[in-house]
């Protein structure tokens, strides 16, 4: 009889692990239509499978419908209140919400939010993700509703116990955003020594930027290409030279390196890399190459405002 059970409960199964991967791989694939509308079928059948709320979830969630993402990851932590992902997930969903309404509006979430991520951090003392929320949270609050360094600095504190290389990017995010850039860039070095990695090289590029250094930003970008070999920092170089209008010989090649050898995992379509050559182009006084980049910018992304603007100041040279 058990033997019976076993056989008729095994499609059902299957069946739902199968479908859990067909939505994962839809979302993977980018094809978030098509996984909300399968996943929204799928909950309605299996009211309280929770992998496939959350990935219904998360379908909303990359479409930027955070009152739907909300509500499915509410379930999530009605069903399952212990479970710190859940809480952060909500958090994370009322947060972008807050993002996208007034500031008025926006307050009217702030209890639920900080709630959720301080139950996620309090479930899970090992929940990176939670506590980098918290960092950001708490620094970009006003202090009249809560804001606090000191309190960034605590979940900073607790991110370097669990990972010196979060803890040292968290400290060097909240400086950045104090304004203390002497201590953003101690910390984002000492990110990369410890990590190394392309995000790490990634921070203190963007710092560099923002900081209007763009000598020290190409630097950094060629030592993180001579240790990483990556593709996508021959874009980085090329962009900060054409924004600076500076060592644009190197920025061109690397532009064009970029093109040769560009795959969907660089990240930056090609049709950027073609902005910026028309950039350097311009600032070269080339007009013929600059509209030829151009016209390939636009023609693969006809949309993009910047890419119009660019012809423009091209053709008043």
């Amino acid at each position: 009889m058990k033997k019976l059970v076993l056989l008729l409960l095994l499609p059902l199964w299957s069946f739902s692990q199968t479908s859990h991967q067909e939505l994962e791989w839809l979302l993977e694939q980018k094809n978030y239509a098509k996984a909300e509308k399968s996943a929204a079928m799928f909950v309605t059948n299996n009211p309280t499978d929770l992998k496939a709320i959350e990935l219904l979830g998360d379908a909303y969630g990359y479409q930027e419908k955070w009152d739907e993402a909300m509500a499915q990851y509410k379930k999530l932590v009605d069903f399952k209140p212990k479970v710190a992902n859940y809480h952060y997930k909500y958090g994370g969903a009322l947060g972008m919400k807050a993002l996208s309404v007034n500031k008025l509006s926006a307050l009217t979430y702030l209890g639920d939010l900080k709630d959720a991520f301080l139950t996620a951090a309090r479930l899970d003392k090992n929940h990176i993700e939670t506590r980098w929320a918290l960092v950001e949270l708490y620094m970009q609050l006003p202090a009249i509703v809560g804001g606090s360094k000191n309190t960034s600095l605590k979940y900073a504190n607790e991110l370097e116990q669990l990972s010196q290389v979060d803890g040292y990017l968290a400290k060097g995010y909240i400086y950045e955003y104090d304004d203390e850039p002497e201590l953003a860039e101690l910390y984002y070095k000492k990110a990369i020594t410890i990590g190394g990695s392309l995000t790490c090289y990634t921070k203190l590029t963007e710092f560099y930027e923002k900081q209007k250094k763009p000598e020290k930003a190409i630097s950094n970008i060629e030592e993180a290409q001579d240790k990483l070999q990556r593709n996508a920092l021959h874009y980085q170089l090329g962009k900060v030279s054409a924004e600076y209008n500076m060592q644009l010989e190197k920025g061109e090649a690397c532009l064009k390196n970029y093109i040769k050898n560009y795959s969907p995992e660089d990240g930056v379509p090609i049709a950027w890399a073609n902005y910026r050559l028309a950039q350097i182009y311009r600032h070269k006084n080339n007009k013929t190459e600059a509209f030829k980049y151009i016209n390939l910018a636009i023609k693969e992304l006809p949309e993009i405002k910047v890419f119009q603007e660019e012809k423009e100041l091209i053709s008043n040279r």
